[in-house]
């Protein structure tokens, strides 16, 4: 079994899972199936499940659930109040962070908890999972070279997605809940650097996070980005004319980052190479315009 840092009790959970969900109960049934499946003795950690008020039968999500986890349910919209619910309900000393639609690895918790030995926010790595590797969509391409890159943000940017992320209660008690409406990973960590905690990177402490399968979820997706990196900056005049600047600089992009597609190993063939470089082009050039739109309040801010 996993050692644990000094100051963890014996007594109840030491470790607090939080998973916001969100109407998506077959990706949940095989998160919940990997969380159960950790090094750690399962007494030694306690899983909540932060409901969104999903569309679904009560019963069918109970059943789900099983005795896994408790359930707790979020009334107000967004990930961020989820993870909030399941924090105010949740007993251990530390709390880890993951999404209903991700596969945390087996030694997930037991590398992460090792990892808060050095730093106080933890961010592990991410594995981006396709449905078929011989046979990749334009997106999943694409998000295989370039999203989650979570090594980057920690050591880079200043922060961790929080589909892997762990920190002890009382850092996140000192920082304080997860903003709604604005990008909550980079907002809550940089937070939580801005009070002198330390952000560390653990590779061993893995999450597997599946890739968006065609270009209308890739849309989605950073339409919500761009709105919640927008509500980071727009707060005055200089904010928004960087976020100009940087919107027009994205068709820039494109050369500067086709060598990535090109000599990427995590890509098969020139057949997914050639459909990740044509997303990469058509993603940056709409990110472009749909940031311009939320200047003047479109973009369905």
């Amino acid at each position: 079994m996993a050692e644990f840092p000094i100051g963890m009790t014996s007594e109840g959970p030491d470790i607090s899972v939080v998973i916001p969900h969100y109407n998506d109960l077959a990706r949940l049934a095989l998160c919940l199936a990997a969380l159960d499946a950790q090094t750690i003795a399962r007494d030694r950690f306690e899983i909540i499940v932060a409901d969104n008020a999903s569309p679904v039968d009560p019963g069918v999500l109970a059943a789900t659930i099983g005795t896994r986890a408790r359930l707790v349910i979020a009334t107000e919209k967004g990930a961020g109040p989820a993870r909030n619910a399941g924090v105010a309900a949740a007993r251990g000393a530390i709390l880890a962070f993951t999404d209903c639609d991700c596969v945390p690895e087996a030694s997930w918790l037991a590398a992460g908890v090792i990892a808060l030995g050095r730093g106080d926010v933890v961010g592990g790595r991410m594995i981006v999972s396709v449905s078929s590797e011989a046979a990749m969509t334009g997106a999943e391409a694409f998000e295989r070279v370039f999203a989650f890159d979570n090594r980057q943000y920690v050591e880079k940017k200043g922060f961790s997605v929080t589909a892997n992320l762990l920190t002890r209660r009382a850092v996140f008690d000192k920082v304080g809940p997860f903003r709604n409406g604005v990008s909550e990973d980079v907002d809550w960590c940089h937070r939580a650097r801005a009070l002198g905690f330390a952000l560390v990177y653990a590779p061993d402490a893995a999450v597997a996070h599946p890739a968006r399968a065609n270009w209308a979820e890739l849309r989605r997706k950073w339409q919500r980005m761009n709105v919640e990196g927008f509500g980071l900056v727009a707060h005055d005049a200089r904010g928004k004319l960087r976020w100009v600047a940087r919107s027009l600089a994205l068709p820039l992009s494109i050369v500067a980052h086709a060598p990535r597609v090109l000599v990427s190993r995590d890509l098969p063939d020139a057949g997914a190479r050639l459909r990740a470089l044509a997303t990469l082009a058509g993603l940056r050039l709409w990110r472009m315009g749909h940031g311009i739109g939320l200047i003047f309040g479109g973009g369905h801010r």
